[in-house]
């Protein structure tokens, strides 16, 4: 009986260790001791993300989790990463600054602050001077919180950095 035991228990962590490569396991099978960068689910969480980004009519019809969203931003902004991923981040905070603002965005605020560097700020400053509206106002704000990394990103900080002056 033990036999039986021990050999159910091998083949439920080879299934397990199977799954967390594919949809939807990877995306809530990281251990907490993991970093994010060795998560298996990594390649599936930018994806998850992109696909918000890129079609958020579609995103909200199939996969809406707001919640999860805020959580996979936070992680990912907190980690080093390889040029692959980091090359990822930066193209997701240029599709979020150049879109009208949708739940949890302000998070990617954390991930710009992560990633900074002469690729994102570039990025952003073509945003601010696209004549989109909406990129111009929220490229310009993430970049004078780039230069202000003391400043917390709250609603009132973007409520007051309306009011005033917007220069980057």
């Amino acid at each position: 009986m033990r036999r039986k035991a021990r050999d159910r228990a091998a083949a439920e962590k080879a299934y397990d260790q199977a799954a967390s490569h594919c949809l939807p396991h990877a995306l809530v099978s990281k251990p907490a001791d993991d970093g994010i960068t060795t998560w298996a689910g990594l390649p599936f969480a930018l994806l998850f993300l992109e696909w918000e980004a890129r079609y958020p009519e579609e995103w909200t019809r199939h996969a809406k989790d707001w919640g999860w969203k805020q959580w996979l931003i936070r992680e990912l902004a907190t980690a080093d990463h390889d040029d692959q991923v980091k090359a990822k981040l930066i193209d997701l905070v240029d599709l979020v600054v150049q879109r009208p603002y949708r739940c949890k965005d302000r998070e990617y605020v954390r991930v710009a602050r992560a990633m900074d560097g002469a690729e994102l700020r570039g990025r952003l400053h073509r945003a601010h001077q696209s004549g989109n509206s909406w990129a111009e106002r929220h490229a310009g704000y993430v970049l004078w919180l780039l230069d202000r990394p003391e400043a917390p990103n709250t609603r009132h900080v973007w409520r007051t950095w309306l009011a005033g002056t917007r220069t980057c």
